[in-house]
């Protein structure tokens, strides 16, 4: 996995390197780093680096330095450079550096003195310096730096590089300021940073590259990981020869109403294809005929009271009161389960338990939230949705899996694995169905082993496979959760 930490983390890291060395070295190694990143976006986009022109939104602390530096090193490579100054000042050895290098300095601010004219005067020259450059660099605000900014306009059609995180964004949560510049690529320095992979700050970095500049023996435990593809296939449960339907797991799902017949079927054959050994299926009859038709191997169930490994519960039952009524008993009998969509309102903090993963979309973790005594609206969860998911699972004493562009995956003990495999076409209706059938079969797999923290591997594995299903339905275009589901099982391994 990729660890991820908190700007806190590395801002203390970084300490502890400069009690052996001056911040000035540290500076060149990541301004090496983000020079590096730079000429290759520009032998990519334009074919070479010689005669580009790049220009560089500079602050006044060190994260402009760091935008000096390799702006030097860009001219040195041949680089027209413009340093668009939007402070008072800027890192004196840094622009030292840049002004020796032979680069152009405009001024694009002003002091807390100026007057309005005058910094809407620099804003207009800064504007005109930045109309026939080849890239820009935001490097204004870093790691430690927060609250709105106002950057002069950037032509669309010009490639944004940040320097270590955009310019506004919380490194700790991934909430922005307004004014947040999206870039293309982020080059991060000294370790992936949990505010560019959740938030508004996943879709603001674009692609992440981390520069090394020898921070990992510092850094201690990471705030988060990110699953990789690697992780997901180890994490995978998968048959042995020995086997046969029942020690390959067997997945009970309590699915479907009079009003939502449709997402049982979507969860039932999700479950069929993601190698479940047996399926049995809790389904009023209207949905209950669905499946059959669909997925003529699923085993109907009179009644929650039948042996399976795990259950899944909460697709499209709706108000239905037989389908609450099972959930209840499920949930009663401490069984190892998934509980999504409707099936998270009957739930009580006193009945969470460890061998559960609930699946709440931001709206639902609202209402567990509310349930547990804590109060945050939905806009709160946007802005900090790791903070709140770790919340709910201690309230619950359970793993949640908060759903999401970022899916994020959260034991009790704050344990928290990421996916990021998540294509944009899953925020499709029935998708969340797909992902319970999914995930329900892998748990009935897995045997629910392991304890919570292995919970929240075989969740994000889920999460993962279900973003690589996505990518297989959609190789000829469009899809709904039907092609989903159908898919679900296939992928990159």
């Amino acid at each position: 996995m990729i660890n991820a930490y908190t700007g806190t983390q590395i801002r203390a890291a970084e300490a502890g390197l400069l009690q052996g060395q001056d911040g000035a070295s540290l500076m060149r190694r990541a301004a090496h780093g983000l020079a590096h990143h730079i000429m290759a976006l520009l032998r990519a986009r334009y074919g070479g680096v010689y005669g580009a022109h790049v220009a560089a939104l500079i602050g006044t602390g060190n994260n402009g330095g760091d935008g000096l530096y390799a702006m030097a090193r860009l001219a040195g490579r041949g680089v027209a450079c413009t340093a668009i100054l939007l402070g008072g000042h800027a890192h004196p050895e840094g622009l030292e550096a840049f002004t020796r290098s032979g680069g152009r300095v405009v001024s694009g601010g002003g002091t807390p003195d100026s007057s309005a004219r005058a910094q809407a005067r620099r804003f207009r020259e800064a504007s005109e310096a930045l109309a026939d450059v080849d890239l820009v660099i935001d490097a204004v605000l870093g790691t430690g730096a927060r609250g709105a900014i106002a950057l002069p306009e950037i032509p669309a059609d010009v490639p944004v590089v940040a320097c270590d995180l955009p310019s506004g964004v919380d490194a700790d949560t991934g909430a922005a300021s307004d004014g947040v510049l999206a870039a293309d690529l982020t080059v991060t320095f000294g370790a992936l940073k949990t505010g560019l992979c959740v938030g508004a700050g996943r879709r603001l970095a674009g692609n992440i590259e981390v520069v090394d500049i020898g921070l990992e023996d510092l850094l201690g435990q990471p705030d988060l990981r990110v699953l990789t593809s690697t992780d997901a296939e180890a994490a995978t449960p998968r048959p042995t020869s020995q086997d046969h339907k029942y020690s390959r797991g067997v997945l009970g799902l309590i699915a479907g109403s009079p009003r939502y017949p449709g997402a049982a079927v979507l969860a039932a054959t999700a479950a069929v294809n993601t190698s479940v050994g047996m399926l049995r299926t809790l389904a009023p009859e209207r949905a209950a005929e669905l499946i059959t038709q669909a997925v003529p191997e699923a085993v109907p169930a009179d009644g929650a009271d039948v042996r399976v490994d795990a259950w899944a519960m909460g697709p499209g039952i709706d108000d239905d009161p037989a389908q609450l009524a099972a959930v209840e008993q499920v949930l009663g009998a401490g069984l190892p389960a998934i509980v999504d969509a409707s099936a998270l309102r009957t739930l009580q903090p006193g009945q969470g338990h460890a061998r559960l993963i609930l699946t709440p979309h931001v709206g639902e973790l609202e209402d567990l939230l509310v349930r547990v005594g804590v109060r945050a609206t939905a806009a709160d969860i946007s802005e900090d949705p790791v903070r709140w998911a770790r919340w709910a699972a201690v309230g619950y004493s359970s793993v949640v899996l908060l759903k999401g562009h970022t899916t994020i995956c959260v034991a009790p003990d704050g344990y928290t694995i990421i996916n990021l495999n998540g294509p944009a076409p899953l925020a499709t209706a029935g998708s969340g169905d797909v992902l319970t059938g999914m995930l329900g079969a892998m748990l009935a797999t897995s045997h629910a082993g392991g304890g919570t923290r292995a919970l929240v591997e075989l969740a994000a594995t889920a999460a993962y496979r279900h973003g690589d299903a996505a990518r297989v339905a959609g190789q000829h275009g469009g899809f709904g959760a039907g092609q989903l589901a159908r898919v679900a099982g296939q992928g990159s391994f």
